[in-house]
């Protein structure tokens, strides 16, 4: 079998294995329609993220800052939604701070010729000193801010199964967004170019294009979807920050680029997984019967155990761009 039908086919049995898991968790007292809340929940930043990196690494670029965006944007969000009075302009000054630093790191890596992996290390130890350093100089309080719940974005309500299901329009617009990536990198005359980008850079100049102008831009754009996974976390999700409120998560969604070999809609079925699976963790907390029937602190480990054993029992076996990581010296 082909790898990347064997990689379909593991994910056709992750899927039965949280219909399964959903199934089971209803006779401990949890409605299968929360266990999805949480799941989708959880989904959103990763996939925004993961879909943004698919695009950014595809003209060959690697963000491993993904972390450290989620923590500036989460700040960013929370500040300017609080001075527009709007989650959802908080969200978008997420992603506006977030392609900021993409944009940055594009330049690093276009022009400077930085190390990629490297930039992206700085990126998230600079953000976790950024992090603290900004809540006491916004809000003068340590490693704590809670805003007013009128600023989370609001969830609609959707029949399933004879109930309704509370979703964030954001999670939708998640989704929403590893279908147009998919669109964009496979049937547009831009997705040829970023591409191109990552392939052969020299044919995109040759066609008269700029390779450091495509790659900017991917930068950006990787940057403004993970800007706004990371506003979502505290104005679509947690409802206030932490300085805990990343908790890896930027890493987990790039174990998803890689699992899906740079596909978006690959690396949105992948996102679901990690996150029904750190959505099944945050059930748990508000089911009694299940906390005392499963070790609590053993189910919070589970989005990780879960990332670890799909990267070690599935590596990628899919090629990767060819300039991936290489900067690009125009002759």
């Amino acid at each position: 079998m082909k790898p990347y039908r064997l990689r379909v086919l593991w994910l056709l049995i992750g899927f039965v294995a949280v219909a399964a898991t959903i199934y089971a968790m209803s006779f401990f007292g949890l409605k299968p329609t929360r266990l999805i809340e949480f799941a989708l929940l959880a989904l959103t930043p990763l996939a925004f993220a993961a879909v943004g990196e698919c695009i950014n690494e595809k003209s060959g670029q690697i963000n491993i800052g993904i972390e450290g965006i989620f923590l500036i944007s989460a700040v960013a969000g929370v500040f300017w939604a609080e001075v527009f009075e709007s989650g959802l302009l908080g969200l978008l000054m997420g992603g506006v701070f977030g392609a900021l630093i993409g944009g940055i790191l594009g330049l690093l890596n276009v022009y400077g010729r930085a190390e990629q992996v490297i930039a992206g290390m700085g990126l998230n130890i600079l953000a976790i000193g950024l992090f603290q350093y900004l809540l006491m100089a916004i809000w003068a309080f340590p490693g704590i801010h809670i805003f007013p719940r009128t600023l989370v974005v609001p969830r609609i309500s959707i029949p399933l199964i004879g109930e309704e299901l509370a979703v964030s329009p954001i999670s939708l617009a998640a989704i929403a967004a590893a279908f147009a990536a998919y669109l964009l990198l496979n049937k547009t005359l831009l997705g040829i170019r970023l591409r191109a980008a990552g392939e052969k850079p020299e044919s995109v100049d040759v066609a008269g294009h700029s390779v450091y102008r495509v790659r900017i831009f991917a930068s950006m754009v990787g940057g403004f979807l993970a800007g706004v996974g990371g506003a979502f976390m505290p104005l679509g999700w947690f409802g206030g920050l932490v300085k805990e409120i990343t908790a890896g998560r930027g890493f987990i969604a790039l174990a998803a680029v890689v699992f899906s070999g740079l596909n978006p809609l690959t690396a949105l079925a992948a996102t679901f997984i990690f996150g029904f699976a750190e959505g099944l963790a945050f059930a748990v907390v508000v089911t009694p019967a299940v906390k005392e029937a499963v070790p609590f602190h053993f189910i919070m480990m589970l989005p990780y155990i879960v990332t670890v054993a799909v990267l070690a029992l599935f590596p990628s076996t899919r090629r990767f761009p060819k300039a991936l990581g290489k900067p690009y010296v125009r002759e």
